[in-house]
């Protein structure tokens, strides 16, 4: 269990030093981690409406911080080339992000233009089934990414990293909240980039 938690602390330290250098990513990540608390509430009660919550305010405010905000250049932090970060990221790294992204943006394409996905669900009455499709189609879209990267994972590297990463997103929104949760007043105060003198001293 020790050697667990070490090893989500360094997923969580790699990931904090490595791609959230920007006060503005910093805080649309502090904005996605209290929805998706919320949205952890609602998946008791209505999944649908928990995954519309979870992909079109977290995630897309998640991922717009990081694909428009987040520096690509080189990282002075942490002598290294934003190349290097990507080629070693244990999760989603940019490349895979767009691939799960166009996937989130044609699910809702697909069920508009074929309701009953071909004959696999049942055609949606109206615009609120329609929404709870499209809500159920992107609950099973989050499964099925972090399922898949996690397993990939079992194979790429060991199972304990496979499983450090799987716990390390799904606590993800309460531990941005701890961290990022000042973001928003450097960023008032004009401080666009975080110094993180805690990394350079690490």
């Amino acid at each position: 269990m020790n050697e667990f938690l070490r090893a989500l602390e360094t997923q969580r330290w790699d990931d904090h030093r490595y791609y959230h250098h920007c006060r503005i990513n910093q805080s649309l990540h502090l904005l996605s981690a209290l929805s998706f608390v919320v949205a952890y509430g609602l998946l008791f009660i209505d999944p649908a409406s928990a995954a519309l919550l979870a992909w079109g305010v977290s995630m897309s405010s998640r991922q717009a911080g990081h694909f428009f905000f987040e520096p690509k250049g080189y990282d002075e932090v942490n002598q290294a080339t934003h190349e290097h970060k990507e080629a070693i990221k244990v999760g989603y790294n940019l490349r895979r992000k767009l691939v799960l992204m166009a996937i989130w943006v044609i699910g809702p394409v697909l069920l508009a233009l074929s309701p009953s996905l071909g004959g696999w669900i049942q055609p949606a009455d109206g615009w609120s089934g329609y929404l709870h499709d499209v809500g159920i189609f992107w609950l099973a879209l989050g499964v099925g990414g972090l399922l898949f990267r996690t397993v990939h994972l079992f194979f790429l590297r060991d199972v304990q990293t496979g499983l450090v990463w799987m716990t390390k997103i799904l606590t993800d929104p309460f531990h941005d909240i701890w961290l990022y949760h000042k973001a928003p007043l450097h960023l008032l105060r004009g401080e666009r980039i975080d110094p993180m003198p805690h990394a350079r001293q690490h």
